[in-house]
This record gives structure tokens, C-alpha cells and sequence, in this order.
């Protein structure tokens, strides 16, 4: 689809433990369609995706699992200690990535989703997607809420958390990115109505684009 006959669109992320999932679960329920840039790595990543053949001649079988998939435990450790080979692997992922995005983006556009929203973890340190959407919404908690979510859910020690959140966007860089903000920091009964809110906002903006 060419740029300018894009629908109107979001762009969602927040930092690791924010809940960013949840919340674009809500905005689905609601008409939206979701494009999550996560779930297509993952698809490019799993045993026969297309990232699988350069990844092993880039790295080798070591980063692989016995069934071909990505062995992302041993690639994330790797990165972290290895600037060169996160730019080796993301020069793999980026390009499949932004492909397998503007197809599903397509079909989502020839249905009759409300809007699009394009769930983006990275998105304040990925170069050009603020300029791909037509407004970014952060979903924001505190660094400790973060902490403590990714602790319960993954069950990581809290240093290797930390150390995810300092290789991304600080909460107040993704803050200054944002047009609109949800509040998770509290318990998710909140969500909804912040979610509501915004979801009328969109609807209507996105009929008169």
C-alpha cells in the first residue's frame, strides 16, 4: 500500500512489563486491527521462518534450537555483550519484519477494522516508525511496576530485567514520543475507561482521514 493511502493508524509500545499486550487486546475488542511486530518476529524466527537461513550462516547452529527455531535465551545474552552482533541481527530481522508489517497492514486495511494499531515494543528507538503512523500511544507504568510484572510473569532475576530495560528507551523518552498515554500503573480495572476514551478519539479521527 503506498504511503499516502495509508488508514489511519497507531503506533502502541511502552517499556518491557507495561502491558502492552493487554491493552492492545482491549483496542481489538473494540474494532481495532493489531499488528503485532513481536508476533511476526517470532513467526520469522520459528522452526522454517524466513530469518532461519541467515541467522544460521550469520551465527551458526549453536543459536539454534534442536527444531530450528531461534534460541532467543542465547541470542539475547549474546547481544547484550556483543553490540556488533545486535546490529548483525537486526540488519536480518529489520528488513523481513518491515515487509511481513506493510502485508498484514494490507489485508488489514481491505477489511473493516475501525483503525489500525501497529504494536511496536521498540518503536521510540526504531528509526522512522513515528513517521509510519498517525499518532504513537505509550502505555506507561513506573520502573519498579515493570520490574516487578516481568519478575512474576517470567520469572527472570532482577538484574537481567534491568538490564533489558537499559538496552531500551528510558520511560521518559518514551513519554516525549507520545501523543497519548495510558496509565497501567495501578490495577487493570483502569484500563478500560482510559482505553474507551482514546478508542472514540481514534474512530473518529480515522473517519476523516
Amino acid at each position: 500500500m503506498e504511503q499516502g493511502k495509508r488508514r489511519f493508524s497507531i503506533g502502541l509500545t511502552g517499556g518491557i512489563g507495561s502491558g502492552k499486550t493487554t491493552v492492545a487486546d482491549m483496542f481489538a475488542e473494540r474494532g481495532a486491527a493489531l499488528i503485532d511486530t513481536d508476533l511476526i518476529a517470532h513467526q520469522l524466527t520459528a522452526p522454517g521462518g524466513r530469518a532461519i537461513p541467515d541467522i544460521h550462516a550469520q551465527f551458526g547452529a549453536a543459536f539454534l534450537t534442536a527444531e530450528g527455531a531461534l534460541d532467543r535465551g542465547r541470542m539475547r545474552q549474546h547481544v547484550f555483550s556483543d553490540p556488533q552482533a545486535k546490529s548483525r541481527l537486526e540488519s536480518i530481522l529489520h528488513p523481513l519484519i518491515r515487509i511481513e508489517t506493510e502485508r498484514a497492514a494490507d489485508a488489514a486495511s481491505a477489511k473493516q477494522a475501525a483503525y489500525l494499531i501497529f504494536v511496536v515494543p521498540l518503536l521510540v528507538e526504531s528509526a522512522g516508525w513515528k513517521q509510519r503512523v498517525s499518532r504513537v500511544l505509550v502505555v506507561d507504568c513506573s520502573e519498579d511496576t515493570q520490574v516487578r510484572r516481568v519478575i512474576s510473569r517470567n520469572g527472570l532475576p532482577e538484574t537481567q530485567v534491568r538490564a533489558i530495560m537499559a538496552a531500551q528507551a528510558t520511560r521518559a523518552q518514551r513519554l516525549a514520543a507520545a501523543d497519548d498515554v495510558i496509565d497501567n500503573d495501578g490495577d487493570s480495572s483502569a484500563l478500560a475507561p482510559q482505553v474507551d476514551r482514546l478508542h472514540a478519539i481514534y474512530s473518529k479521527l480515522a473517519t476523516q482521514q
